[in-house]
């Protein structure tokens, strides 16, 4: 079972109790009056103390000259000054045995002895074991202590709620506070260049808090990943949802968030990976995140199924069909019984399926749309449901639909949630109705169907199935004393490695002269492949020879690989025919050995199309993974051709993720190009493995 990463020292920032304002100033507009403006207007109970030599008095409030003249340790030390003064506070904040700190400058300078100004605050922070939030951030917000760390303005009537806010970008966290659909915080944090305090530990530390119900994550890179993956199963333990916004997606993203925060993004596919492998939901945009947010902060646990949904309009029915399906989220089929139900009170011309158009001519309208949300949200395939309406003001309020709405969300037996076409047009008095009541007002079609997308995925998700059985434990360690060695694996090697994680492979056989490779053909059987088995991408430099049908053609193609690529080939049977796949192992710098499912052949790197996982995954996950990929449609079958044994493609994936689970550490990389997917099977044609302590 997974443990709190928290330290201790953690809750004396978060919910600190006494506050030092080193800088406190009472000119304005000025960072050091702005803290202690935000810190007194938030109804913090705790106790504030200006720290600055220039002032007898600050905001009312009387004022120390230093750290030292406190007489007292304090929980947090807010450092409202420039990147020149740093290092002597933080110094002193210390000595004085500060608890904690945080600091907004960007640190941009050079410490006393020269190093990067950065840098020897890290130091000090670690040495000293404190917590820091920053620097280069906006500080935090405890909205439920009413304490607010922040040089910057804030509502001055937050009210607490149930989301959990972290951000590598300060703006966001502002703007978070600053939004005007109802979404309420218990805690946001900006976290900047997290010199010694990383999301990690804010999130392990906000899963703890009895009033989170989601955590809303923005992100440029994962500073510590173990600490992070032990922070998300504590999540999974205590089924709070954590829902993240990674940027640095595209190469231009990368290097921009290594400009804005010194932070090293990472492969894109890798995050999605580590992200799958822990239940975290993943959004690309804002307004993604804030639906979703809304959606889980309200929503108790769906039910397995598929979406409902009732609207008001024909046009908005078929652009929530439209958006559905672009945004993978699946309409429930309704049964019968269902249909029946809803046939009986729709009026002429509505169709009973879902979703359901139930504006006819407005006659009655409340007790159609009633009982076409019950009838909706009875049915055994429908995991929650959506009220499809613009939430626009009406002049008579009677004619709107919040008595609807509050009937039908208090009698649903699934979750309920109203998702308005156009955020803009969302009336707030109706909408805070509705929210007071506990149901979420979803601002947007698509955002808000990939919200509930993802609470229908966790009310889907099941245990993957059981991993196939590895090799023996001897066998695993006769293969990482083999790798650690530093000697390169040839082809044949390579192949023997996957055989011994019980993945086919065709016999291969490596010469290094014409009447070996006749020989080893004639043994095979033919007709054979001949290939070059000194480069990598071999059909790119004609290194390859395929149906070779006896020992002439056999010798020709090896005398003319070996003249322009070589002596060493490799000769094999040939195999049967069908699609491939490449599968491989890669050391991600971040998160470790991951294991890479892509189109194969000389597609890998034209498509593009290619996913990871987090070893190691069973069958189950295999599939998931395939159906991700662009070239599970030519697995299907296509035109005449035969559908490829996808089962024996995800129990070989699944076999590749143990080998990354066992050896993984050891290898710089492993490919298998092509895994030919058959009819009848799967087996692997080519493999090059990279080792760690060798090439």
């Amino acid at each position: 079972m997974a443990t709190t990463v928290i330290p201790h020292s953690l809750q004396a920032m978060l919910a600190a109790r006494s506050v030092a304002v080193v800088g406190a100033s009472p000119r304005r507009p000025s960072l050091g009056n702005r803290v202690m403006l935000e810190l007194l207007q938030g109804a913090f109970a705790g106790s504030v103390h200006p720290v600055n030599p220039n002032y007898s008095e600050v905001e009312g409030l009387v004022t120390v000259g230093s750290l030292a003249e406190l007489g007292f340790a304090p929980d947090l030390v807010i450092l409202a000054v420039g990147d020149s003064r740093l290092e002597a506070q933080m110094e002193a904040a210390i000595e004085n045995g500060a608890r904690s700190v945080t600091v907004f400058s960007p640190c941009a300078g050079e410490a006393a002895d020269g190093t990067p100004l950065r840098d020897r605050l890290a130091e000090m922070a670690t040495t000293a074991g404190i917590p820091v939030c920053g620097p280069n951030g906006m500080g935090f917000v405890n909205v439920e202590h009413g304490l607010r760390a922040t040089g910057y303005y804030m509502p001055p009537d937050l009210e607490p709620g149930h989301v959990t806010f972290l951000s590598h970008s300060g703006s966001l966290f502002a703007a978070m506070l600053h939004n005007r659909r109802g979404l309420r915080f218990n805690l946001v944090v900006s976290s900047g260049q997290e010199i010694a305090t990383t999301m990690a530990e804010y999130l392990a530390h906000a899963i703890e808090l009895e009033s989170t119900r989601v955590v809303g994550m923005f992100l440029e890179t994962v500073r510590r990943p173990q600490l992070m993956a032990t922070a998300l199963e504590r999540a999974a333990e205590l089924d709070v949802p954590v829902v993240a916004l990674k940027v640095g997606r595209t190469d231009r993203g990368r290097a921009a968030a290594a400009t804005h925060s010194g932070a090293l993004a990472g492969e894109d596919p890798a995050y999605d990976a580590f992200f799958a492998a822990h239940g975290v939901h993943r959004v690309t945009t804002v307004e993604e995140m804030a639906d979703t947010l809304e959606l889980f902060s309200h929503c108790r646990p769906g039910r397995p199924g598929a979406l409902g949904a009732v609207l008001d309009s024909g046009g908005e029915r078929t652009l929530l069909i439209d958006t559905a399906e672009q945004a993978g989220v699946a309409l429930a089929k309704l049964a019968e019984p269902t249909r029946v139900r809803l046939a009986s009170v729709l009026e002429p011309g509505l169709e009973p399926e879902n979703p359901v158009d139930a504006w006819g001519t407005g006659h009655e309208h409340e007790e159609i749309f009633l009982t076409a949300l019950s009838a909706v949200a009875a049915d055994p395939g429908v995991g929650a449901v959506t009220f499809g309406v613009d939430l626009t003001a009406e002049e008579d309020p009677a004619e709107g639909y919040l008595d609807v709405i509050l009937e039908a969300a208090a009698s649903s037996p699934i979750p309920f949630a109203i998702l308005s076409n156009l955020a803009s047009g969302v009336d707030p008095v109706q909408a805070a109705a509705a929210q007071a009541a506990g149901i979420p007002v979803l601002h947007g079609t698509q955002s808000g169907l990939v919200a509930l997308g993802h609470l229908l995925t966790r009310a889907n998700r099941r245990p993957d199935g059981p991993l196939p059985v590895g090799p023996a434990l001897e066998a695993v360690e006769k293969w990482r004393t083999r790798l650690s060695a530093g000697v390169p694996l040839d082809v044949a090697e390579a192949m023997e490695l996957l055989a011994a994680y019980g993945i086919p492979v065709v016999p291969t056989r490596v010469v290094e002269s014409a009447d070996a490779a006749m020989t080893e053909a004639d043994g095979l059987g033919y007709p054979v492949a001949v290939k070059a088995a000194s480069v990598d991408h071999k059909t790119d430099v004609d290194g390859v020879r395929l149906g070779l049908a006896n020992s002439h053609e056999v010798e020709e193609s090896y005398r003319d690989l070996a003249a322009r690529l070589g002596p060493t080939v490799m000769v094999q049977p040939m195999a049967p025919s069908g699609d491939e796949v490449a599968l491989g192992i890669v050391n991600d710098v971040q998160f470790g050995p991951l294991v890479v499912v892509a189109a194969g052949g000389t597609l890998v790197e034209v498509l593009a199309d290619r996913v990871m996982a987090v070893p190691a995954v069973g069958p189950d996950a295999a599939a998931r993974l395939v159906d991700r990929l662009k070239v599970a449609r030519l697995l299907a079958g296509v035109r005449a051709r035969p559908p490829a044994d996808r089962t024996s493609l995800h129990d070989v994936i699944s076999r590749v993720s143990l080998l990354a689970r066992d050896l993984g550490g050891l290898l710089e990389g492993l490919d298998i190009n092509p895994l030919i997917v058959h009819p009848d099977g799967a087996v692997a044609v080519d493999a090059l493995v990279i080792t760690r302590a060798g090439s």
